[in-house]
């Protein structure tokens, strides 16, 4: 086989931490089943109690894990744990429970993340302030941390993924207290690339631009149809196909980065 040739499964026999799945029209559960269909298992983490108190919703946990389970390979396998994130001790315990049933893991996408309870800056208060930065921020280094801890440098090279949102693309009203934690996450990775590296892991932040995961209305969409060049929203599967590509060895190159996928979007269009 030529080496420029594209293998089947590129994650095959590699195991991978994706957190914030809950919701089967969520990027989590998007990049779960792609994963999965490339070969990858796939362990994933969610925390239900927080849609439960979106206006979406909690989803049904069971369908979700179908629905990931049906995109395994052969011989890959699936385990699921909940945690809350606001407990400082939740990534590290999480990575105990991994390390249990899953054993050595190759990689590892924060994907969760807290949104709303938020405001402009006159309406800030510190505790929304620091429950941002605590799920968004604070837990996203504890678990590369923790993650760091258990990566063999003479195994595979080991991956982690950041989301962030685009708040360097352009101004975000009314979400300060969510678009300073997740900047904090895209200033980040070029510090903690440099570290990881020694450990033979690459990291890069993804900023998924506007994706669709069940907010967008009929309304919403004309009014913001221009901004398109494409005339079309973000989709998980955008995300999901991107972040399936970086989790394999054709990316081995890329660390420090954050990468903006957003089809184009024109903030500035009218």
């Amino acid at each position: 086989m030529s080496e420029l040739t594209r293998e089947q499964y590129p994650l095959k026999r590699r195991k991978f931490l994706i957190t914030g799945v809950s919701r089967r029209s969520g990027i989590g559960y998007a990049i779960a089943r792609k994963a999965a269909a490339l070969g990858a298992s796939v362990i994933i983490h969610h925390h239900q109690a927080h849609d439960q108190e979106q206006e979406w919703g909690a989803d049904d946990l069971e369908a979700v894990i179908e629905g990931i389970k049906a995109e395994l390979v052969e011989d890959a396998t699936f385990h699921e744990f909940k945690g809350n994130f606001m407990d400082v001790s939740a990534p590290e315990e999480l990575f105990k429970e991994i390390n249990k049933h899953c054993g050595y893991i190759d990689g590892l996408v924060c994907n969760h993340a807290l949104s709303g309870s938020d405001g402009f800056l006159e309406e800030l208060t510190a505790e929304m302030i620091d429950k941002h930065y605590i799920i968004n921020t604070r837990s996203s280094l504890l678990l590369t941390q923790s993650f760091m801890k258990q990566h063999s440098p003479d195994k595979t090279m080991g991956k982690v993924i950041f989301m962030t949102s685009g708040q360097q693309q352009g101004p975000m009203p009314g979400e300060v207290a969510y678009a300073s934690s997740k900047g904090g996450l895209a200033e980040i990775v070029l510090t903690l690339s440099d570290e990881l590296a020694d450990k033979n892991i690459t990291i890069n932040a993804v900023n998924p631009g506007p994706v669709d995961t069940g907010y967008l209305t009929e309304n919403t969409w004309k009014e913001i149809r221009s901004k398109f060049p494409f005339n079309r929203f973000g989709t998980p599967n955008d995300t999901a196909n991107l972040i399936g590509w970086l989790l394999t060895d054709e990316a081995s190159w890329i660390t420090g980065q954050v990468i903006n996928s957003e089809g184009g979007f024109a903030r500035w269009r009218s």
